[in-house]
């Protein structure tokens, strides 16, 4: 029971001293409203605002039908140009995207000749270009194909696509976006807010404070972990409430309470890591930049923004050992699909055994720690 009330004591310790730093808490508002909203709503995918302009050289019904099928949001209003206008506006950036229509197109195209457009595009502009370039083809060919209905007769294919999106049937960008940095913030708070907590503390002085108290270095760490993970659950609750349901409206499709069961288990690894990071550094600038070269990769190799699959096998091997892989799977697997505990457990057991690890780790490191300000 001694241990126990230490424990507790040692963790208000910390809220107290957490919620004395503006800055922190700042960041813990930051990055769980603003940060995740516009991770949401501004993903670099999403085709918004593109300048496109056309060089209409057929001037038929057909090209101003196609002229017209462009327009907000994804698009701006078009800009009809010359053909000598074309190369001076994408060399001043003035277009992402330019269309030539040749001329006879209408002509050739009823006579089922197969003529050519051409899409000049400005590749700079990488994420714009990449979802623009078949977005434009997409409606090209679907206003081609609804003029040409109109003078022959149309074509029954022999095979007809029944296309059926799951767990996200308009494709709406935002939903995976948001739960996407949700998943990610856990991580990155979980890890500042424990390590900041330790740096502070011996920039301070008070960690020799502790040093002459009856309280043990096991103590200690585990106060801060269970205070500090205290925080990021419930800053976590309420964002997905506040954020994801109420601005984003994302619908959640499992239970909420499992997966910050799930969180609980990722803050408890996560939480240890920070604490050895915090080991390593001698002042804050440094344990920056250790942040930097362990949490950037994790969150990029994990699969919350590109699937395990499409890496070498290598790396995907080796993410298996971080936290943030599994917090992700289970992560995706209860709030898009409601997987249950029966088809998450195998992540849940795989961050209990890598938490336990880094929680023994971080506590041999952090008594050598002690035992050296001693």
């Amino acid at each position: 029971m001694r241990r126990i009330k230490n424990i507790l004591r040692l963790g208000r310790k910390e809220l107290w001293s957490l919620a004395r730093d503006p800055i922190m808490l700042v960041l813990i508002v930051y990055v769980f409203t603003a940060s995740i909203y516009t991770a949401a709503t501004a993903l670099p995918e999403t085709l918004h605002n593109a300048s496109i302009a056309i060089v209409d050289e057929d001037q038929s019904p057909l090209s101003a039908r196609i002229a017209s099928a462009f327009y907000p949001p994804e698009f701006v209003r078009p800009k009809m140009i010359t053909l000598g206008e074309m190369d001076a506006g994408m060399d001043s950036g003035e277009y992402t995207f330019v269309l030539n229509i040749p001329p006879n197109f209408q002509r050739d195209v009823l006579a089922g000749r197969n003529p050519e457009f051409q899409l000049n595009i400005d590749a700079t502009r990488m994420s714009q270009a990449f979802s623009g370039n078949g977005h434009i083809q997409q409606v090209v060919m679907g206003e081609i194909n609804e003029f040409v209905q109109r003078y022959r007769p149309a074509q029954t294919l022999p095979v007809d696509l029944a296309l059926r999106a799951r767990f996200n049937p308009t494709l709406e960008k935002s939903w995976f976006g948001g739960i996407a940095e949700i998943i990610n913030s856990v991580a990155m708070l979980s890890i500042i807010l424990t390590g900041a907590a330790l740096i502070r503390e011996r920039e301070h002085g008070t960690i020799e404070h502790l040093l002459v108290m009856p309280v043990t270095p096991g103590e200690i760490m585990i106060s801060k972990i269970w205070s500090m993970s205290l925080v990021v659950l419930l800053a976590t609750a309420m964002s997905i409430h506040l954020v994801i349901r109420g601005l984003l409206h994302v619908p959640i499709e499992g239970s909420i309470t499992l997966f910050l069961c799930g969180a609980v288990l990722c803050l408890f690894a996560m939480t240890s890591l920070g604490i050895y990071m915090a080991t390593l550094a001698r002042s804050m600038p440094q344990f920056g930049l250790l942040l930097m070269l362990t949490l950037m990769p994790m969150n990029m190799l994990s699969g919350g923004s590109t699937p395990r699959e499409s890496m070498p096998e290598l790396v995907q091997n080796l993410m298996l050992l971080t936290p943030t892989t599994h917090f992700v799977d289970l992560g995706q697997a209860i709030l898009f699909r409601g997987a249950g505990l029966d088809v998450v457990w195998k992540p849940f057991l795989a961050l209990f055994v890598i938490g336990t690890v880094l929680f023994v780790l971080s506590l041999r490191r952090f008594r050598k720690a002690i035992g050296q300000m001693a």
